[in-house]
């Protein structure tokens, strides 16, 4: 995150804030950070990618460079089948240093390792500085995407003379959903796929849109119910605040660098907010890890304990927010437009052009419509229903949303039709149950890991690991390798 400069006038109140905040949340900040524990030797490469797959007349014959990585250090070379990571919606050094199974995998059942950039994130932009413009944006789509991989598996194989290579594909959470799309869409390419956290149901638009914020409210909640309770308390001082318009209060509460002045910026302030507790639910790993922003271990564990430090709740809420926002503790106040940007995604599409990419996809394809209503979840009721998310597409991009046009595209509840793809879920990821929790035949499996966050089982073996990822990773290993044994005998 780019975090903002302080504001002058502010110094004095912020330099007192800062000093109430415990050290323990100041912590070097990792995001965009080369930092893993075994960084894998990748080869950073670019690939000559076709602009428009399926319009020969517009752009079809115009190129853009598509980053991805490869390392061939595990490789029985033209015999070793080929992991293939679906990047999703950011950049792909990130998910490489983050996916340390992969890599594990491969050095075990001796694979090729392809870690592909999704086009528009990262550094694989098809229009450069313009590819956020329209129409140019208009290129970005889930079809587009696997057409990129799918021509980049094919070109590869033939460079590399592994035409005789099994290819299975992975990917966590949007890289997940890809991942199954790939296996669905080409498998004549991909001969199975793990897609680690997947929420292949709600985003088609067949979930329940109070399911992502309950989630959420179920990890405080089993931590310790008092936990979510004093959560709750905390918004309700805020919207007592709000509704006495004691702007200067929430000012200083929260260490702003600008005060609020309308409901606007309030509803910016919860979002905010509330973007933290996403956040540190996602990322609930049993050690501390450096993917989107520093977190400490048992990061959830660490709010409740800030939620739960004092009397003062609307401090404990800044505090805890600054695990997440402030993990250097260089921040004297936190400028709310600049570390949060409301979009067509309510758990948040992250900052810079990764996050106008991702904010187009959720206006267009990815359905997203999840809302906190004060009574299942913790959070103030904040409503994104379709009609408000067809309001802000329309004026953000000029387009329509097409409700339920991935589950056209993507089998939606007839997944059972499928075959060789794993679906894993962590008990602890609120993005878990808008995926397949129950395995749909026997090559359609479901794998669910108790006390495990967001896509733990794709990250590297660490000795914080419980022993259900362990074992879900026995198992994944299991069936990957009996799918390559199986397509070896089909190529032959």
């Amino acid at each position: 995150m780019n975090f903002v400069a302080i504001i002058l006038n502010l110094l004095g109140v912020m330099a007192g804030v800062q000093e109430s905040l415990p050290s323990r949340y100041f912590k070097s900040k990792g995001h965009h950070g080369r930092k893993a524990e075994n960084e894998p030797p990748f080869t950073e490469k670019y690939f000559s990618q076709i602009v428009d797959h399926f319009n020969f007349n517009s752009m079809g014959n115009g190129t853009f460079n598509q980053r991805y990585l490869i390392t061939e250090k595990y490789w029985e070379r033209k015999n070793g089948p080929i992991f293939f990571y679906t990047g999703n919606e950011g950049d792909i050094w990130d998910f490489a240093l983050n996916s340390g199974f992969i890599t594990e995998l491969a050095e075990q059942q001796r694979a090729l390792v392809i870690f592909a950039e999704h086009r528009y994130y990262g550094k694989s932009l098809p229009f450069g500085q313009e590819s956020f413009n329209i129409p140019q944006v208009g290129l970005l789509t889930v079809e587009q995407a696997l057409a990129d991989f799918a021509l980049l598996i094919s070109q590869l194989k033939q460079e590399l003379g592994a035409s005789n290579c099994p290819v299975i594909v992975f990917g966590g959470s949007y890289g997940g959903m890809l991942s199954a799309y790939m296996r669905q869409r080409y498998p004549n390419l991909v001969a199975g796929a793990l897609a680690a956290s997947a929420p292949v149901l709600s985003t088609a638009g067949m979930g329940d849109p109070r399911q992502f914020f309950r989630d959420v409210t179920s990890d405080f909640e089993g931590y310790a119910p008092e936990c979510s309770a004093a959560v709750r308390g905390a918004f309700q001082r805020v919207q007592d605040l709000a509704e006495h318009q004691a702007y200067d209060r929430l000012q200083s509460a929260f260490a702003l660098c600008k005060k609020p002045s309308s409901p606007g910026d309030v509803r910016q302030l919860k979002g905010f907010l509330r973007n933290a507790f996403t956040l540190l639910a996602m990322l609930d790993y049993p050690y501390s890890t450096h993917f989107w922003g520093d977190m400490p271990a048992h990061p959830v564990k660490v709010a409740c304990e800030a939620m739960l430090s004092g009397p003062d709740l609307l401090a404990n809420l800044r505090n805890t927010s600054g695990i997440v926002y402030n993990s250097t503790g260089e921040q004297t106040c936190f400028d709310l437009y600049s570390l949060y940007v409301e979009c067509a995604d309510p758990t948040g599409c992250g900052l810079g052009s990764n996050s106008l990419a991702w904010d187009y996809q959720a206006c267009t394809e990815i359905e997203l419509c999840y809302e906190s209503n004060n009574v299942t979840d913790m959070f103030p009721a904040m409503t994104f229903a379709p009609a408000e998310r067809l309001a802000y597409c329309s004026k953000r991009w000029g387009v329509t949303p097409r409700p339920g046009w991935l589950r056209t595209q993507y089998w939606g509840d007839a997944l059972s039709t499928a075959s060789n793809i794993i679906y894993s879920n962590g008990d602890l990821d609120p993005w878990a149950n808008g995926g397949v929790r129950t395995s749909l035949s026997p090559s359609v499996v479901a794998i669910n890991i108790t006390d495990g966050a967001h896509h733990l089982d794709l990250r590297g073996s660490n000795d914080a690991d419980p022993a259900s990822v362990i074992s879900a990773r026995k198992t994944e290993a299991n069936l990957i390798a009996q799918w390559v044994a199986m397509e070896r005998l089909r190529l032959k």
